[in-house]
């Protein structure tokens, strides 16, 4: 089978069992096109076909265009990756649990090795917003009470994927001056063009309805919507967040997009970066920045850089793909990765939580990919 009839195959057999409502899947290999496609529902209650340029909330896709921003801002002597976040956001001062207060470094925050955690009981105790949902307050109120959370480690003494996203957000505003929008718009999207990726919804007669995956196949999802997944773990999703303006704009949840952008800006990085970013910065982004630390069971066989999951051992994490391959996801439903060996750039958008992000569908499109 060609490559395109296996990801036709996986993208109707996971609409067929209802495990995915709708998706966009789009494939660059050399920089030439090998694939796209819209397929299933934008609206399925209302009978709207998904299409190519369906706008999605972006969840965690988000955070490797916030961390392209630091890093162009790193390349202009803006700041540096050894640089401490409290030195650019004073009230910024973590502590762990037993008191101490701890320096964490910038390249703490892009790697997840800050201490800082997505601990739900913790978040909400502290009034904070995990990005998704929340209090609607501003960005520095959030940052605020975010540092309140004790961190669960000492900086670099471990990796949990976590709310660093967001700090980062906040110096990102801080440095530009105005917004983390502003700041994302005048170092990544508008260079490359990406004119339906902000912190906000530019068109929303092409907004994606969310749905959640449940026992019956999937449905739309309530507001707020707690979707439960395979290990029994919770995440609440608040949809209409993207409409409120008053929410803190979060560096690791806040945007919507296209997939057709975010292919571009996958593309841009695994070409060099030009215009964003300088090569030897992207060439650093994709390596390892955590060493040996532990990461999760589910993450055998990768590392982490600073955009996303680095590929070290293929064979323990199951996967065709090559060494040096980079990928993460959202939790609305997205997945995508580069694939520096084989020349690839793939984006996996869907409306369907958990299953587009963490469940087969991942798998499927990715497998599908390389046969």
């Amino acid at each position: 089978m060609t490559l395109q009839a296996r990801l036709d195959a996986a993208i109707d057999s996971a609409i067929a069992r209802n495990t995915i409502v709708g998706t966009v899947i789009l494939v660059k290999q050399q920089g030439a096109p090998v694939y796209a496609r819209a397929a299933g529902w934008l609206d399925r209650e209302a009978g709207t076909a998904m299409r190519e340029d369906t706008i999605f909330r972006l969840a965690s896709v988000t955070k490797p265009m916030v961390a392209a921003t630091i890093l162009s801002m790193i390349e202009k002597g803006m700041l540096s990756l050894d640089d401490s976040a409290t030195d650019f956001l004073p009230f910024f001062r973590p502590r762990t649990a037993d008191g101490v207060e701890q320096t964490v470094k910038i390249r703490h925050l892009l790697s997840h090795s800050s201490g800082m955690s997505y601990d739900q009981a913790a978040i909400k105790a502290a009034d904070a917003s995990p990005g998704m949902q929340g209090p609607l307050i501003t960005l520095e109120e959030n940052i605020r009470r975010l540092s309140t959370v004790p961190l669960k480690y000492v900086p670099g003494a471990g990796w949990e994927y976590s709310t660093a996203i967001d700090v980062l957000g906040g110096i990102a505003a801080k440095l530009h001056g105005g917004s983390l929008g502003d700041a994302v718009g005048h170092y990544v999207s508008a260079p490359l063009g990406m004119r339906d990726t902000a912190f906000h919804v530019v068109d929303s007669g092409r907004l994606a309805v969310p749905y959640g995956n449940d026992a019956d196949g999937t449905v739309r999802m309530s507001d707020p919507h707690v979707q439960r997944n395979a290990d029994g773990e919770t995440t609440t999703f608040s949809p209409g967040r993207i409409f409120e303006p008053e929410a803190p704009q979060s560096g690791g949840a806040g945007m919507a997009g296209t997939a057709g952008d975010l292919l571009v800006f996958l593309e841009t990085l695994r070409t060099g970066g030009a215009p964003i970013l300088k090569p030897e910065t992207v060439s650093m982004a994709f390596e390892n920045q955590i060493g040996t630390l532990p990461r999760r069971v589910t993450d055998a066989g990768k590392r982490f850089g600073f955009f996303g999951a680095v590929l070290d051992d293929p064979k323990a994490a199951k996967s065709p793909a090559n060494r040096g391959t980079v990928d993460w996801g959202g939790a609305y439903g997205h997945n995508w990765f580069i694939d520096p060996v084989a020349g690839l750039s793939v984006v996996s958008y869907s409306n369907t939580a958990p299953n587009g992000c963490n469940g087969p569908f991942r798998e499927e499109v990715r497998d599908a990919i390389y046969g």
